[in-house]
């Protein structure tokens, strides 16, 4: 089928109006729409709007101490926001240095029926979102930043709602820390500031890091946009007491219609001290060493619904931490819910769970970064409902918090992943990546009753076998709050013995073998499901619970018509 009025995907979005959005220079012009802006949280002082900006493309913004004098304030950018669609980075040729690890994807431009594609000025790459530019390195973000004096003697903290890959902070002349994340927000402690004015300056790393991850991870990858350089969502300052609620994670029980919520308290004074920890009426003593604290205090809910697809009801408690240089609130909201297995089965509140679950990769080509408010991913979630849906597996990536509010709100089931598609090395350097964002992951969205499966994985190789157990027990023993699966496609365990060819000998039966999991994503693919084998018998083999692994790769074209 020959298509007359193709078009690119810069000039639709100029046509269409979606590029109304970022100028930088007269050079550069208009690119990407960006998504709605997010409400900043009471009490908190946005970071929202212009800032310094610069290329590191050498890396050698540290060594001559960038972040100890101003950026050139002729160059800026607009935050939130990513450098690509704001006319910084490279021109996509048919080199482009793209991350992507099929032969098919890396090869691209070699093949004849693309040839026309690689010209310049001509170049459209097979991927789902073509960026308008390419960028991997280091970039500095740069602004002042005024503390009040309402904050004198308070602890300060900075979010980064969502950012890749590594952050390391600077206030004036000192390091403040650094972040490494692909699937929650980046927060540095700033301790306490004076009041006035101070350089804040942000070093963001958004190539490949070690251990290495593979190439066509969803939050690597640039198949569907996952090598952005910038800062997108809330970016916001925060102040505190010395002595502060640092987390607070809900745990409620079905049963008895109540909660226990576990809290832990920080600590910048360097003192022990005591306190008491209440919510509404019920007050319990707390005390915390030099470097902080954990505490728990359990509330009655006599008149709660329980949270399904069905009975969306949500829970809203504040919890306040008074005491020695402690004056402290967090507002918590939760589902009163309860997710496992028996046998195999899922239960959810006692009465059997049918996940009705689609597919989403992170590939956001109207803006090149995921949406960080709740108006789209509501939207997002609508329509898989209209469609009969009641689930969104996330594949290789973690969506932000706004998804799980969506969820939350409109009664939607989430299984996220831990922003990985790897192979697991013997050392045990990969699974040591893979629970820390697991830990950053739960202290970020685990009171959404959404989020009721997480897999450690997609598709995982190497020692997973030996190594994905471990993470299952762990973080089911941490928090049972969901249930854990290793590998999405692949998970540990004997797995099963295809069926044998006509005539030949049955292949011998399945090594014993404990699951910790408490269920499984995969099997059915391939002669061992489709063709007319059996699917459901292959699937019985297993003594927990199982979900087909993309079963439904149908092929689909879009209806060109659309570009009218």
């Amino acid at each position: 089928m020959t298509v007359s009025n193709r078009l690119s995907r810069r000039k639709f979005l100029a046509l269409t109006g979606a590029a109304a959005a970022h100028t930088v220079a007269s050079t550069h012009g208009l690119y990407a729409s960006p998504t709605p802006a997010v409400a900043p949280r009471a009490g908190v002082q946005s970071l929202a709007g212009q800032w310094r900006f610069s290329l590191d493309r050498k890396d050698v913004g540290v060594k001559e101490s960038w972040f100890a004098q101003d950026l050139a304030a002729t160059t800026r950018i607009s935050l939130p926001g990513i450098l690509q669609t704001q006319g910084y980075g490279d021109d996509i040729t048919a080199e482009t240095q793209f991350i992507a690890a099929l032969p098919r994807d890396m090869a691209w431009y070699k093949l004849p029926q693309y040839a026309a594609y690689t010209k310049p000025g001509h170049v459209e790459v097979p991927y789902l979102s073509q960026p308008v530019k390419h960028y991997l390195g280091v970039a500095w973000y740069q602004r002042d930043i005024e503390i009040p004096a309402a904050w004198k003697g308070k602890r300060v903290g900075l979010t980064l709602e969502r950012t890749r890959w590594v952050t390391t902070v600077y206030v004036d002349d000192k390091e403040m820390g650094t972040n490494r994340s692909l699937v929650a927000p980046h927060d540095c402690d700033l301790g306490i500031l004076t009041p006035g004015k101070h350089r804040l300056s942000i070093r963001i790393d958004n190539r490949m890091q070690q251990p290495t991850y593979r190439f066509d991870g969803h939050s690597v990858s640039d198949a569907e946009g996952g090598t952005w350089n910038g800062i997108v969502g809330r970016i916001e300052l925060a102040a505190t007491s010395p002595v502060w609620i640092d987390d607070a994670q809900v745990f409620p029980d079905v049963q008895k219609k109540s909660a226990r919520i576990k809290v832990r308290i920080g600590n910048v004074t360097g003192n022990a001290g005591s306190g008491t920890l209440s919510v509404g009426t019920t007050k319990v003593p707390v005390t915390w060493d030099a470097g902080g604290g954990d505490a728990a205090i359990d509330v009655a809910l006599p008149g709660a619904t329980p949270w399904s697809e069905f009975t969306p009801v949500l829970q809203h408690l504040t919890v306040r931490l008074e005491g020695t240089q402690a004056d402290d609130r967090r507002d918590v909201t939760f589902g009163l819910r309860e997710i496992k297995s028996e046998g195999k089965y899922i239960l959810l509140n006692g009465e059997l769970f049918n996940l009705r679950a689609t597919h989403d990769g992170g590939g956001f080509p109207l803006t090149g970064y995921p949406a960080t408010d709740v108006a789209t991913w509501k939207r997002i979630v609508s329509i898989c409902k209209n469609w009969g849906l009641n689930g969104i597996r996330f594949h290789s990536w973690c969506p932000p918090e706004a998804a799980f509010t969506a969820g939350d709100e409109l009664g939607f089931y989430f299984q996220p992943e831990c922003g990985m598609w790897n192979s697991f090395d013997a050392a045990g350097k990969m699974l040591d990546v893979l629970n820390d964002e697991t830990a950053r992951l739960l202290k970020a969205y685990g009171n959404h009753p959404s989020l009721v499966l997480l897999n450690a994985t997609n598709e995982p190789a190497g020692n997973y076998q030996q190594q994905l157990p471990l993470w299952d027990k762990k973080w089911r023993d941490a928090d049972p709050r969901r249930l854990y699966g290793d590998g999405t496609g692949r998970p540990a365990g004997p797995g099963f013995a295809r069926p044998a060819a006509p005539g030949q000998p049955a292949p011998p039966a399945p090594a014993p073998f404990t699951y910790t999991a408490g269920f499984n994503v995969t099997g059915g693919r391939g002669a061992s499901g489709w063709f007319g084998a059996d699917y459901e018998r292959t699937l019985s083999r297993f003594p927990i619970p199982v979900i087909g692994h993309e079963v439904g790769q149908w092929c689909a074209y879009p209806d060109f018509d659309v570009i009218k």
